[in-house]
């Protein structure tokens, strides 16, 4: 029943349980934390109309989600509760698209999709662009010596996350049927909702991974499954894939030793720092934003992005080959901080 039986009226919470039941999961296959991130945002709506409306629950109704309604909302998560304004942004844009889709669905509440549409959070203060420098970086990738077997996954854990400007998620998520060493030598990336990309390898990261397979998974007398992980630790005799925070531990560890002799590396290091030092460093080497954005994976996939992607494929390695941490050569163009800010924001 979408419809209160009463009054007529469209019932919310039939819509709101489809979009986050039916719609969300089994026809946009969004994944379960990005479902989470949007119940979340109506939860705080309704927590709001609770806290300050005195309106309980059971009362709730499409007239509530009118623009003074939101627009005091808005206020009250930034005066009161203290969001920051990406979480305010996050929250109202997750109300906006569960009342655009309920406007498709009942034409009588599209004008209340419209009058939400047309709101704005508050806007966001530009931060500082944050990257390592390139004596940073060296230092960094060089921490893990390789004396222990241990050390030289880490450390080849850490020179393809770097060299791919991988998410973590793309790196704990990597196999062995995702690499490719022969020309032309590239690896595929699986990113947010399951898009995949191909990334080219230089050269040497490709000389790296031939000697780390060698000792990591080689094969004895049975072939090794193309879904073996390619970065593992061994769990009940079985290789299994190494998770987030192991990955962070990795790299806070390396950044730990590597102040020895690089003392500027900063104290709070994450990986996600190294995905926007390799991005401002193909920048610095010239390469255009386009390129990097889509080595990055911020271009929409199509049916035919993998034959684009093979088709590109040399500029693009050619690109990330430049991009390395000794740079000689001066930028000749400064960098705008609108141009600062587009590379900051490649998630």
């Amino acid at each position: 029943m979408r419809r209160d039986p009463v009054t007529g009226a469209p019932d919310f919470f039939s819509y709101a349980r489809d979009y986050l039941h039916v719609y969300m999961p089994r026809v946009r296959a969004m994944s379960p934390k990005t479902i989470e991130a949007y119940r979340i945002s109506l939860e705080c709506f309704l927590g709001y109309l609770d806290q300050t409306g005195h309106v309980p629950r059971d009362h709730v109704s499409f007239d509530h989600f009118d623009r003074p309604h939101l627009k005091a909302w808005l206020a009250w998560m930034t005066g009161q509760q203290g969001y920051a304004p990406k979480t305010v942004t996050l929250r109202l844009s997750a109300v906006k698209a569960f009342l655009a889709y309920a406007a498709q669905e009942d034409i009588t509440l599209m004008a209340l999709s419209q009058a939400a549409r047309a709101l704005k959070a508050p806007a966001q203060p530009r931060k500082p662009v944050d990257y390592l420098t390139p004596p940073q970086i060296r230092a960094i990738l060089a921490a893990h010596t390789g004396a222990t077997a241990r050390s030289r996954r880490n450390r080849m854990l850490l020179i393809l996350l770097y060299d791919t400007a991988a998410r973590v998620s793309e790196i704990t998520g990597l196999t062995l049927g995702d690499l490719r060493l022969d020309e032309p030598g590239h690896v595929t990336l699986t990113g947010k909702r399951n898009k995949t990309r191909v990334v080219p390898l230089t050269g040497k990261t490709i000389s790296h991974l031939r000697v780390y397979l060698a000792e990591f998974h080689h094969p004895g007398a049975a072939r090794l499954p193309a879904t073996r992980p390619l970065f593992y630790s061994i769990r009940d005799g079985q290789p299994g894939r190494l998770s987030a925070d192991t990955i962070s531990a990795i790299l806070k560890q390396a950044a730990q030793s590597a102040r020895h002799d690089c003392p500027s590396i900063p104290a709070s290091i994450h990986c996600h720092l190294l995905r926007k030092t390799k991005a401002m460093d193909l920048y610095q080497q010239g390469i255009p934003l386009p390129v990097i954005m889509r080595l990055l994976g911020h271009e929409n996939a199509s049916t035919t992005s993998a034959f684009y992607a093979f088709a590109t494929l040399d500029m693009m390695r050619q690109a990330i080959t430049k991009a390395t941490p000794a740079i000689s050569i001066p930028v000749t163009e400064p960098l705008t901080e609108d141009k600062l800010q587009a590379l900051y924001s490649l998630r």
